[in-house]
């Protein structure tokens, strides 16, 4: 298994370790040990499955309290999947990155507690899957206008389907200062091997 980090500590690509043959293939998509030596000693409590179509995009999203750390990856079809820093203090507050995960390239992305997530799907269909460090709570999501001109996501489509909570959704400048998890300097972020 490889580890890639991105521009936003924390942030990490996973690369899984897959063996395949004529009949197909095998790959662990978690396994907790092996994850925890390589930097991503993480607990998950939910898995979720989402289905979508071409263009839609989901988010961005997140949580707090009850903040949620995801490690996302596609089963079927490709998504270019998007987190943003919303830490207070953080040194990259308000900065992203993103990552096209598919099922042929089989990545992972984990995007730690603290940052705003989201996804627009590329390909004719997505099946997308993720485990979450905290369970949903719709009491405490809130959502990120995903086009807000601050931050700057360079979205691979200029008009994707949206929910109408995530139309609405107020840019990074409009969010409730409260509602934004504090950046610590002593957090542990996964490491690169």
């Amino acid at each position: 298994m490889k580890v890639i980090s991105t521009k936003l500590p924390g942030a990490v690509i996973v690369e899984p370790d897959v063996f395949g043959d004529a009949r197909g293939f095998f790959t662990e998509t978690w396994n907790e040990p092996r994850y925890a030596a390589v930097g991503l000693a993480v607990r998950f409590v939910q898995d979720n499955l989402s289905f979508s179509k071409k263009n839609t995009l989901r988010g961005l999203h997140f949580q707090n309290p009850r903040p949620q750390g995801k490690l996302v990856y596609v089963l079927q079809g490709e998504v270019f999947d998007v987190a943003v820093d919303i830490r207070r203090g953080s040194p990259t507050f308000g900065g992203w990155v993103g990552v096209m995960l598919s099922a042929e390239n089989k990545r992972q992305f984990f995007v730690p507690p603290g940052f705003a997530h989201g996804f627009l799907v590329t390909s004719e269909s997505a099946l997308f899957a993720y485990k979450c460090t905290e369970v949903y709570s719709p009491q405490t999501e809130l959502s990120l206008l995903w086009n807000d001109p601050a931050i700057g996501i360079e979205w691979p489509v200029a008009e994707p389907l949206l929910s109408e909570k995530d139309r609405r959704a107020p840019p990074l400048k409009d969010l409730p200062a409260d509602r934004l998890l504090d950046f610590a300097i002593d957090q542990a972020a996964p490491r690169s091997v």
